[in-house]
């Protein structure tokens, strides 16, 4: 079976990189569809019925089947290497996974009231959710790279100055488009 494993490994980070695609940018389409709302009639409704087409297709086609597989791989590669069970990089790494899990289902729950044209949050909202799956890419990449060399220390004070760049980059972009609408 150990010969499989490079092959597993592959299709693990396949799938977990597909499966980031579609959660960065189904917070982007919603980010439009919301502002596609607020146009007049009949450019809303062209617009809407052409962000839920696309998010439709990008969530059923690609980030579910891709969430699936990658954890399919992921269930593999951890029958394969059992002794990771035992290292306290992969609890951390197993705990920002479900925080990861959690994330997408509830995406999913968001998905699913913008297909049934229920708007509840606004683009801004949607600018910082879209955020969460940046911060678990950062942390688990950094946890899988540098496993037991990771200082924990500066692996916090890192994932906050990413979270402070983030909200710093969204403020700019937001006072960008007060500006310029059409940026």
């Amino acid at each position: 079976m150990e010969v499989y494993y490079n092959y597993i490994k592959a299709l693990h980070l396949i799938f977990v990189i597909t499966w980031f695609a579609g959660l960065f940018y189904i917070p982007r389409l919603f980010i439009y569809h919301i502002e596609a709302s607020k146009k007049e009639a009949p450019e809303d409704a062209i617009l809407i019925r052409q962000f839920k087409l696309m998010e439709k297709r990008l969530w059923y086609i690609i980030t579910w089947p891709s969430a699936i597989l990658a954890t399919v791989f992921a269930l593999w590669l951890l029958v394969l290497m059992p002794a990771w069970l035992q290292q306290p990089w992969m609890h951390i790494k197993l705990a920002f996974v479900a925080l990861l899990i959690i994330y997408h289902l509830k995406t999913h729950q968001m998905f699913l009231e913008f297909q049934g044209d229920k708007i509840r949050y606004s683009s801004r909202f949607m600018r910082i959710w879209n955020e969460g799956a940046t911060l678990a890419l950062f942390a688990i990449t950094f946890l899988v790279i540098l496993k037991g060399t990771f200082n924990w220390i500066f692996g916090i004070v890192g994932l906050f100055l990413l979270i402070v760049l983030l909200m710093l980059g969204i403020r700019l972009y937001k006072r960008i488009r007060e500006k310029n609408p059409e940026a």
